[in-house]
């Protein structure tokens, strides 16, 4: 489809081009970094070319003014009748540069096993291990988008059951309609600010996702959106890790500025829907290859829903001691009596509690002491 090109709708915020017209757009760099005519915030290099939305309806010049509200498009595009919604929502702006995440972290393990929110106290029994993570569909309801009582109505270590020197991590991380719609209901329902009341020792804020076939304009918004629900926890006290996610060279390039700018205490990286060895390799691997070689020595890193024990031999040797690994695997094999071996996963038949204390320390060996 060739698509014509439109001008960028004057509404007090810049925008992305309609029908992904780098033209048209504010946010256009080009390989030169000078832009084009629209250009406000140079920070990006033009289109994604393996796009399936960008040629939507909806780029047509007589498409109807609802016309992505109608058909419940989940996807932000410069060409979406409500951008300047979504732009406005995020400040205004796709950059960095007004974000800063203060805080400190606590004293954590380099592993850190996820549970299911339930009572630790049966799996913890031979362990006393110092910390427990928890995901937020454990705490956020998928279905009702609500947070729930046995987490507002006492504390997450009451809820956990956790001893007083034990810490509690809420790992953010979560499928994109539970994370959509904690962004969403956010500020009416205060979630920021109920979540601080739980008085978690660290969360992990919510990752929005960057998929290869989506449009750079979603892209540039979930990249902005990570950081800033991260700094609206750091505001409400909450001691928090901002989730990093990237798509090219140009974004690690803007974490690094950033970074070096306004360090928040650590960055977070969401590996756990990173599965086949071609997405690994040709996208995740090499993103944290660089990281390695470009952070500040002292930034600490955490990766969650790392479970090969070659692909954690590779971090830690990228990493070393600044590494903190967080997994369901000792809870999700333990549910099956299994357990995971330098052999892989063995389904030993063993007691829940027996088998997640064989995985934990199992895990906890493949990274090196702090």
């Amino acid at each position: 489809m060739n698509l014509i090109s439109l001008p960028t709708p004057t509404v007090g915020v810049p925008l992305p081009g309609r029908g992904c017209d780098c033209n048209a757009c504010a946010f256009y760099a080009g390989p030169d970094g000078r832009g084009g005519p629209a250009t406000v915030e140079p920070l990006c290099s033009g289109t994604n070319s393996d796009c399936r939305f960008c040629g939507c309806a909806a780029t047509e010049a007589d498409a109807p003014a609802n016309a992505c509200v109608t058909r419940k498009c989940p996807i932000r595009c410069g060409s979406r009748t409500d951008i300047a919604q979504w732009m406005a929502d995020v400040g205004g702006t796709l950059s960095f540069d007004d974000i800063s995440i203060d805080g400190a972290l606590p004293d954590l393990p380099t592993f850190i096993p996820m549970t299911d929110g339930s009572s630790v106290t049966k799996l913890d029994a031979s362990l006393n291990w110092p910390a427990y993570g928890v995901g937020l569909r454990r705490v956020f309801s998928p279905d009702t988008h609500t947070l729930y009582k046995r987490f507002t109505e006492q504390t997450a270590h009451q809820a956990l059951d956790l001893k007083p020197h034990q810490k509690a991590v809420l790992v953010g991380y979560g499928e994109d309609p539970l994370v959509e719609a904690f962004w969403t209901r956010r500020q009416r329902d205060r979630l920021v600010e109920r979540i601080a009341e739980q008085q978690w020792d660290l969360v992990l804020s919510c990752n929005y996702s960057i998929y290869g076939d989506w449009p750079r304009t979603e892209h540039l918004l979930n990249m902005r959106r990570c950081l800033l629900l991260a700094q609206e926890f750091a505001e409400a006290g909450v001691p928090v890790v901002p989730n990093v996610y990237w798509f090219r060279l140009e974004d690690l390039e803007r974490y690094l500025s950033w970074i070096e700018d306004a360090p928040p205490p650590a960055i977070a990286i969401n590996v756990q829907t990173v599965r086949d060895n071609a997405t690994w390799d040709s996208w995740e691997r090499p993103g944290l290859h660089w990281l390695a070689a470009n952070l500040p020595d002292d930034m600490p890193v955490f990766l969650t829903g790392l479970s090969r024990a070659n692909r954690i031999a590779e971090m830690v040797d990228l990493f070393g001691s600044r590494l903190t690994l967080i997994s369901q695997n000792p809870h999700q094999y333990a549910l099956h009596g299994a357990v995971m071996t330098a052999n892989g996963r063995e389904d030993v038949h063993a007691r829940p509690e027996d088998a997640f204390a064989a995985t934990v320390q199992y895990m906890s060996s493949l990274l090196p002491a702090r």
